[in-house]
Parts: C-alpha cells; structure tokens; sequence
C-alpha cells in the first residue's frame, strides 16, 4: 500500500506540462481530465492518506481545487437548459412519441459540466436556489431547489412552466464513496416528469446514473457517468433501461450509452451513441434513425436563466451563501476561497448546535415529506396564467 501511494504521490507532484505523459487518456475530451500540479497533489494525497476504501465520503472536506464554483441547486437546473424538446410533447397523439421526448429532455442535460474534474458545492441545510426562464416565444418558467437534509444530503426541485403544461419534481440522494483510485457517488433519488396536458399518462419517471471520478492514485483524472438508470411511464407500460458505460481497462470508448426502449416486454427501439457527442434513437418497427441531441449543433442553445442579482437575495440563497467562495475560486486564490469555505461550513455546524440545544427541529421552506418524497408546498391553479402568478408568489413572495 505506501508503495502504491509513493507511486501516485510522484506522479501527481510533476508540474503540469513537465512530460509528453501529461495528456488526457485517450479517446476522452480535454475538458473531462484535470492534472494536478505540485500544490494540488499534495493536497489531495494529504486527504487521501486518511481514507480507507468503502469509507463514506459524506462527512470528508475536499479542497477548494476541486470545487465546481457554483452550488449542486443550481446544477440541477442544467436539465432545464434544453426546454424546447419536451415543450409540446403533450399534443403528440402516440405515448410512445412521448415518451421518447422525455427522453431527449432527459438526455440533453448531461454534456453541460465544468472543465476538469469538479465537483458543485455541497449545500447547506436550508438553503435553496431559485430562478426564471423567459422563453423566446414569451412563457416563463421557474424553477426552485432547497436542501431540505443535511444527513442525508438531500436535495429537493421543483420546475414548471404552466404555458408550456411542463411540470418536473424531483429529488436527489447523491452517496459518495472511496474505492481506491476512484471516487463513487451513487446517485439516489429520481426525476418525475409530468405531461400536464396529458394528466392522463400520470408520471414519467427517470432515476439518476452514477459518477466516477477516477485516476485520484495513478493515472490522468477522469470523470465518467457509469450504471443503468431507468425511465419508466407506467400508464402506457413504456420502459427504458438506459446504460451509461464506463471505459474498460484495455478497450471501450468513453461516455457511451445504450438503451432498450420496451412496451411491456417488447423492444420497441433503442437509444445508441455518446452522451457528449451524438445520441440517437432507432425504431425497431420501421428500422429508421433519428437523431435526439447532438452535442455540436444543439449544445450553444441553452435556455438563459434568471437570478435576482445576489444583494436582492436572501442570505441562505446559494449564490449570496457561496457568493466569496465563488469568487475566490474565480479568481485562482485558493487560500482565500479555503476560508470561505469553512466560514459557510462553520456557520452551519453553529446552527446545527443551536438546533439540538433548543430541541428545533428543521422544517423545510418550500418542500414536504409526502408518502416517502419530496413534494413542493404547492399546488398549481388549472389556468395556465393563474399559475404563472400563483408561483411567482409563492417562489418570491412579496412580503419578503
């Protein structure tokens, strides 16, 4: 084993660029790999030294390097940044039609990621991040997200855009582990999408793959999405046991997908090609293929959001919270966003303190335990323009 951490400890303190070997692996993007310098290296076999493999990663503290400079609240918003492939599916008179526009939602929100291998912030208990689309054909929509367990880390969304009759709730579970030269995180929870103008097909429901980061001991740095995830309407029996495969040791090419798309017990299709890349889906009727995402030519068309500007925010709102950890990062000044970080950190365990000291328990702002899910506080009016005020208020309400 110190043999093992020697070999890693000498390969992460080369200088970038200081060999022909600092390249990304082959067949991977250069934004998918990060190489660590000397200082960095150190670091991350500092905090190495203290794992053991299986141990759960919840509770470790990751350098700042590593950090994606926004909150994991509002990286759940990059499977809205592609409305216009679910807007409309409702009036598609085949469910298999439908169900296959979920998909390409579903699927369009995975190539936007960071450069390197980054992780978001981990958020607080009781923080949130809320936002607005305007949309070019002149709808909104919004969006909310609140951290509503800390242990667990729990986070709880909500998006709609009553127009466009869009409605998706979901929550994530993310479980981190250390396996040696990789990093796991197991991706509990699930997306439920609703079709409101076909409130007759029930949920549309999508399960999460799982991320790796790998190449921490040896090796270049990767982050790949690896496992089967599901996606299942189960009004229409319609199944999708969608496979993110991960790269073998000898052969196999990065970011690869394959799917079997079922009605029942039948192939009805299936989903093949490169969720960084090309994504496409061939009907096992007809034999035609169409194209669901292409990364080149749709990639650039991410819907704008919008936030109200951080000195309007409140202060547990995720770019506020994070706003000196944010900027520190961007700025490359490491120890400065260290302190901010563990000022936020700090902070919480106080609140935490507190907490236990009184008895409080902590209860959610905009979310609910229902059944065993996460719900929102709300409950949409049927008129499409009562609705679209009726959650402006109720995600910025006017008395606050």
């Amino acid at each position: 084993m110190m043999g093992l951490f020697s070999q890693a400890s000498n390969h992460l303190r080369r200088p970038r660029g200081a060999s022909v070997d600092d390249k990304a692996p082959e067949d991977t993007e250069p934004d998918d790999t990060s190489i660590l310098d000397e200082n960095e290296g150190s670091v991350i076999m500092s905090l190495i030294s203290q794992l053991r493999v299986g141990m759960d990663l919840s509770k470790v503290t990751f350098p700042t390097f590593v950090l994606e400079p926004r909150s994991m609240l509002e990286r759940i918003t990059d499977f809205m940044a592609h409305p216009d492939l679910i807007f409309g599916a409702e009036e598609c008179d085949d469910p298999e039609e439908r169900f296959i526009r979920v998909l390409q939602y579903y699927l369009a929100g995975w190539h936007i990621k960071p450069k390197g291998v980054k992780k978001p912030y981990n958020p607080i208990l009781g923080e949130f991040f809320r936002c607005r689309y305007d949309y070019s054909n002149g709808t909104q929509g919004f969006y909310i997200a609140e951290q509503v367990s800390h242990h667990p880390p729990i986070s709880a969304f909500y998006y709609i855009s009553p127009a466009n009759k869009v409605c998706i709730i979901g929550e994530l579970r993310p479980k981190s582990r250390f396996l040696g030269n990789s990093v796991s995180t197991v991706m509990e929870g699930e997306n439920r999408v609703i079709l409101q103008g076909r409130q007759d097909d029930g949920e549309y429901v999508i399960s999460m793959p799982n991320m790796y980061a790998r190449g921490i001991l040896f090796g270049k740095m990767v982050l790949e999405l690896g496992d089967t995830c599901t996606a299942k309407n189960e009004k229409h029996g319609l199944y999708c046991d969608l496979e993110f495969k991960t790269k073998g040791f000898f052969s196999g090419t990065y970011n690869a997908i394959s799917g079997r798309v079922r009605k029942g017990n039948t192939d009805i299709g299936e989903i093949s090609g490169r969720w960084s890349h090309v994504m496409e889906y061939k009907s096992a009727k007809t034999g035609e293929k169409r194209v669901l995402f292409d990364v080149q030519k749709m990639g650039d068309k991410v819907a704008p959001k919008w936030v109200a500007p951080e000195e309007e925010q409140e202060p547990n709102e995720s770019r506020r919270l994070w706003s000196a950890l944010t900027k520190a990062i961007n700025d490359k000044d490491m120890d400065t966003a260290t302190s901010a970080k563990s000022a936020v950190e700090e902070s919480q365990r106080e609140e935490r303190r507190k907490r236990e000291e009184s008895g409080e328990k902590h209860v959610p702002r905009f979310f609910e335990l229902r059944n065993g899910r996460w719900e929102p506080k709300f409950t949409p009016p049927d008129n499409p323009d009562e609705a679209v005020e009726a959650v402006r208020q109720w995600i910025w309400p006017s008395s606050r």
